[in-house]
C-alpha cells in the first residue's frame, strides 16, 4: 500500500517528459564509445600550480593563448571530452577529461600544452569511469557559447 501511494505521488509530481525514459540509441552509444551501462573509461587530469609561475605580460598571455588553442585542438580531435578551470584553492587550477586508452596517452597529450611545457602547471593523472555522454560536451558546448577563448 505504501509503495503504491509513493508511486502515485511520484507519477503526479514528475513532468511527463521525465516519466518515460528516452529510447536507447544504439548508434549514438556506439559513436561515443559507451558500454552497456552508457559508461566508458577516461583519464582525469588535475592541473595544479607548477614550479615556474610566469609573470603577467605578453609571454604569459601567449602561453595561455596556446593553452586554449591546445584544448580546442584536442577537443576537435575527439580526445578531450571536458576541460575547465578550478578556483585555484590548494593549487588546483583546472582539469582535463581525456577519452584515451591509458594514462601514458593522456600524459603525452598533456605534455603538448604550453602551461605544462613551461612549468606554470603540473599534471596529476587518474583513471576515471564515467558517462559516455561526456563525449557530447564539445559539440553541445559550441551551441551554447557566444564567444570562444
Amino acid at each position: 500500500m505504501f509503495r503504491i501511494a509513493i508511486a502515485a505521488l511520484l507519477a503526479c509530481a514528475m513532468p511527463a517528459a521525465l516519466a518515460q525514459a528516452p529510447a536507447f540509441d544504439e548508434a549514438l552509444a556506439k559513436s561515443v564509445g559507451a558500454d552497456e551501462h552508457g559508461m566508458r573509461a577516461y583519464v582525469l587530469v588535475i592541473l595544479k600550480t607548477g614550479p615556474n609561475k610566469m609573470p603577467a605580460g605578453p609571454e604569459r598571455d601567449e602561453m595561455f593563448k596556446g593553452h586554449f588553442a591546445n584544448i580546442k585542438r584536442l577537443a576537435d580531435e575527439g580526445k578531450l571530452a571536458v576541460a575547465g578551470p578550478f578556483d585555484g584553492t590548494d593549487g588546483w587550477r583546472g582539469m582535463f577529461i581525456f577519452a584515451v586508452k591509458d594514462i601514458d596517452e593522456a600524459r603525452a597529450l598533456t605534455a603538448s600544452d604550453p602551461v605544462i611545457a613551461k612549468g606554470e602547471m603540473v599534471a596529476e593523472f587518474h583513471k576515471y569511469y564515467g558517462s559516455a555522454a561526456l563525449m557530447l560536451v564539445p559539440t553541445e558546448h559550441q551551441k551554447v557559447a557566444k564567444k570562444s577563448f
